[in-house]
């Protein structure tokens, strides 16, 4: 057999399967069907995140099946490999969510381990639930070979009482049923058909988000993302990934080549427009750490503030992501903010083609409906980006604050009501202890102090669904889910855990959160502060052993993304 040796593609998986002493390996490999042609081909690992814990991947073998049909047909050997996937919705309000974030690191983990083993020459991915992009993307960039990423799709809006549902519209029921707003009868009938099937939860929620940035940071083809699961356009758009990814390995353009700071000012910018999660703070700043591009939370500040805000996307708007794929999808986004001059344009993607051009080649009719669901930059939602980083004694290096409230501006001064964890304050608010002008503060639900910095969906939306849209505000060094809104500010950092001044509120304390002058404050004193400062102990771990214990040795701070470090603690 021909080993192929002078085809540049194959650099890396010639290593493994070419000429007589690696006459073992390709034995390994036939058992599995591989034949004389395709070990004379570029070898793409295709790494599939499919999984039955949840809807958002739990059509993904069909994806992968499409990428790995159209890398056979571009001339490439797929090797499908699979990675793991932590449903948030499910694991939502109990333990469980503190293995979410965990598990983007053994996402990236996996994934890296897997294509450095096996010498991979491109990779392919695909996700689907929140932290599967933020995981494969920080693999890219740590192998850096020529990688394209897809995204698996968004659900379909359910139905109920006439006006589309999706689950977050569940989280919120829970709490209208607590309060006795809701009947047990809607909760039930609210509950069987809010997720009428595969892919990620409808609006624009931390899956949605990272979907919509993998394109604009130029690392999956325009035009993907916005394409529900379960829509005929899927399959078609899946098997172009083959052809692309060949492409890209052709090119020899390599994620770092893309992952620029111009691509993630780019990013920023994108959900800083469209008021995506806050989850994608976090997540583009570990991305970032991963690539060694100097982004700071000062950045995301910055940039939001020259943004304006037009995505009436939920949950602070009006419109599902299947709503946004039928005007224009992801390309209709990019056009806005390209014509008006809001885009480093010449930002390099996966194609060989700069950002700007892509956007230009996109057919895209821009109608009516289209500008209902993403506004006009001239005639904005609101002047400013929907994301603002505070800062101040209660916050030193930084807290995020998604802004819903339709004025677009939040200032609160509330009274401080203080948990130690999510259980405790949950339990409140279901026996209806919190009150108009209630600051909710959760702690010890960091990075390191959950560990896993746990989101905190159930208990926000259990604050909205009783009726308290914008007169609770809640801190916590924990996150939130996409689906979050009202006056919630996370990743509040340095986090209790390692003594920060949220570790020292007692009940009673006065705290103003104030989105104009960017700031969270808490009414004391230093010298009262370094009083109970000196009294501070930290609580005993709750996990000694496992996952777990590992990773909270291992986090960082959420203002540097929350990615695990092997730096000395």
């Amino acid at each position: 057999m021909s080993d192929a040796s002078n085809d540049p593609r194959r650099a890396r998986s010639r290593v493994t399967v070419d000429g007589p002493e690696r006459a073992p390996h390709r034995s390994m490999y036939r058992a599995t069907g591989l034949t004389d042609k395709d070990f004379g081909q570029p070898f793409v690992g295709v790494a599939n995140l499919a999984t039955e814990v949840t809807p958002c991947n739990f059509h993904l073998d069909q994806v992968a099946r499409e990428v790995k049909a159209g890398i056979r047909e571009a001339g490439g050997t797929p090797i499908e490999f699979p990675a793991i996937t932590v449903s948030d919705a499910i694991a939502m309000g109990h333990q469980g969510m503190k293995g979410s974030l965990i598990s983007r690191e053994i996402i990236a983990d996996s994934i890296e381990v897997v294509t450095f083993a096996e010498g991979f020459d491109a990779l392919a991915a695909v996700g689907g639930c929140d932290k599967n992009l933020p995981g494969i993307l920080m693999a890219a960039v740590r192998l850096n070979i020529p990688t394209v990423v897809l995204y698996g799709g968004t659900m379909m809006p359910g139905h109920f009482q006439g006006r589309d549902v999706s689950v977050e519209d569940v989280f919120e029921a829970v709490g209208a049923h607590a309060a006795g707003r809701m009947s047990s009868e809607d909760l039930d009938a609210l509950e069987r058909v809010a997720c009428p099937g595969p892919g990620t939860c409808g609006g624009l929620f931390t899956a949605n988000t990272m979907g919509i940035l993998v394109e604009t940071l130029g690392m999956a083809k325009l035009g993907t993302s916005a394409i529900p699961a379960v829509h005929p356009d899927r399959a078609q758009a899946s098997r172009s990934i083959g052809a692309q990814v060949l492409d890209t390995l052709a090119r020899g353009i390599r994620p770092r080549d893309v992952l620029t700071i111009k691509a993630f000012e780019n990013g920023i910018r994108v959900a800083a427009a469209l008021g995506g999660s806050t989850n994608s703070v976090l997540h583009l700043m570990a991305i970032a750490g991963e690539a060694g591009v100097p982004l700071t939370l000062e950045d995301f500040d910055r940039v939001s503030r020259e943004t304006p805000h037009i995505g009436n996307l939920k949950p602070g708007g009006e419109y599902l992501m299947a709503d946004l794929h039928r005007v224009g999808g992801v390309p209709l986004i990019l056009r806005r903010l390209l014509d008006a001059g809001l885009l480093h344009e010449d930002a390099l993607t996966i194609t060989g083609r700069s950002l700007g051009e892509e956007i230009r080649a996109y057919p895209l009719k821009d109608e009516e409906e289209a500008t209902r669901v993403v506004f006009p930059v001239e005639k904005p939602l609101h002047r400013d980006g929907a994301l603002a980083i505070l800062k101040g004694n209660l916050a030193s290096e930084g807290a995020v604050l998604k802004i819903t409230d339709p004025s677009g501006t939040v200032k609160f001064t509330g009274t401080a009501r203080v948990f130690d964890g999510e259980e405790a304050a949950f339990e409140a608010i279901s026996q209806g202890t919190i009150q108009s002008g209630d600051v909710v503060v959760i702690r010890y639900e960091g990075p390191q102090g959950g560990p896993g910095m746990r989101e905190m969906l159930s208990v926000t939306a259990a604050i909205i669904g009783q009726g308290h849209v914008s007169d609770v505000a809640m801190v916590t060094d924990g996150r939130f889910s996409g689906a979050t809104r009202g006056p919630m500010v996370g990743h509040v950092a340095p986090e209790a855990w390692v003594g920060g001044t949220i570790a020292l509120i007692q009940d009673g304390d006065r705290i103003t959160i104030d989105s104009a002058v960017r700031s969270i404050v808490v009414d004391l004193s230093e010298e009262e502060l370094n009083r109970r400062k000196k009294a501070w102990r930290r609580p005993e771990p709750r996990y000694t052993q496992g996952a777990l214990a590992k990773y909270q040795r291992l986090f960082a701070s959420a203002s540097l993304g929350a990615r695990t470090t092997i730096w000395d603690k």
